[in-house]
């Protein structure tokens, strides 16, 4: 069975990446969609090289940074050990073993997310946050996006995706059939190990702990059997908000993920997106594309109109998603180079002689490839 195989080429790469709690929660179940992501240090790259280059490596730093750029290694130190992630950290500190092995034989901490791509089709009976905390601040500024950018947003669909489907025998069911190809009687099976671990293990916090639905993501609509019309959409998981407020962000990072995958449904209309396999350079291009939109869009006076105490958030939002995956094919953007897109984003808007002029989508994009060697230097 084919089923999620098809996805890779729809789906937009999330708005953040899990880098060391992911590697504690990664599955045995394998999804039909295969992904993989691999990193690889400079130390590790500077291994395959001749000799003398490899020395050269370790005694001229101005030699060094130019091979890293050609390697498409940041060129400068990296840290993506940031305040958001430290904070999830924080929160599997009282995962016990038992856990743990539950969490990652029932592939639970994916549901969420595959629930959300293939049945959150519908912009109705939508709340944002785990009590509606974040649905009316998103509602307006979704609105207030399909009327910034000149493209065809109609059709796009805002949804949600809640940890609480994780408590939904159903739902899970239907997830585990096809988006892992199993047998209605083997989901069933792994349904009722997901229910029971919520109920053994209260530090799952009966689904939802924000690790399950860490995440948003913008999706390309598609017509498949056995999925049907799944329509273009943005997907807000609960847990990627929820932290952003833990750290201080509240105010300003809902709409600033919401803008940044509303980038990436411009990117899919105005075909932005690079053909063929994904790479690391390929997919920070339309990382930090996104960002930029976002920033645009959050600091324009016919947009967000966000004064200059709530810029200076909303650029540390895009801070806090950087990430040093350098060779891998999910590698968004160092953290430095995350803020450089947003601000120059900003300045783009924030320096316009005429305030009330909106670059089309298209400009936009024209502008920022023109910037693009700059940001990717910093």
């Amino acid at each position: 069975m084919k089923h999620l195989k098809l996805l890779s080429a729809s789906l937009a790469l999330s708005f953040t990446v899990l880098t060391g709690c992911q590697k504690e929660t990664d599955s045995t179940l394998e999804p039909n969609a295969a992904s993989q992501s691999t990193q690889q240090n400079a130390t590790a790259l500077e291994g395959t090289l001749d000799p003398t280059l490899t020395q050269l490596l370790k005694s001229d730093p101005q030699f060094r940074d130019m091979v890293r750029r050609a390697l498409a290694l940041e060129p400068t130190p990296c840290d993506d050990d940031t305040p958001l992630n430290q904070w999830l950290g924080t929160q599997l500190t009282d995962w016990t073993p038992g856990a743990r092995t539950a969490v990652n034989s029932t592939a639970m901490t994916n549901l969420p997310t595959y629930d959300a791509l293939l049945y959150e089709n519908s912009p109705q009976n939508q709340y944002f946050g785990p009590n509606g905390e974040y649905t009316q601040r998103l509602t307006k500024a979704f609105k207030d996006l399909q009327r910034f950018w000149n493209i065809e947003s109609e059709d796009i669909v805002l949804v949600a995706m809640h940890g609480n489907m994780l408590q939904n025998r159903e739902k899970l069911i239907r997830t585990y059939v096809n988006a892992y190809g199993l047998s209605n009687a083997s989901a069933a099976i792994y349904a009722d190990r997901v229910i029971n671990a919520l109920k053994t293990y209260p530090e799952l916090r009966n689904g939802n702990h924000p690790i399950f639905t860490f995440n948003a993501f913008a999706l390309e609509g598609f017509t498949e059997e056995p999925f049907g019309t799944i329509p273009d959409k943005i997907v807000m998981g609960d847990g990627i908000m929820q932290a952003y407020t833990a750290i201080g962000y509240n105010d300003v990072a809902p709409q600033a993920i919401l803008a940044h995958e509303f980038g990436h449904q411009v990117q899919f209309q105005l075909k932005l997106f690079p053909e063929g396999p994904s790479t690391p350079e390929g997919t920070r291009r339309t990382e930090l594309m996104a960002d930029a939109y976002s920033a645009y869009y959050l600091s324009h006076a016919r947009g967000a109109a966000m004064q200059w105490k709530r810029v200076q958030q909303f650029l540390q939002v895009f801070v806090n998603i950087g990430d040093c995956s350098f060779t891998s094919t999910g590698h968004h953007g160092t953290p430095t180079q995350r803020l450089a897109a947003a601000q120059w984003g900003y300045e783009l808007a924030n320096n316009a002689q005429k305030q009330g002029h909106i670059l089309s989508a298209q400009e936009f994009a024209s502008l920022f490839e023109v910037e693009l060697p700059r940001l990717v230097t910093m």
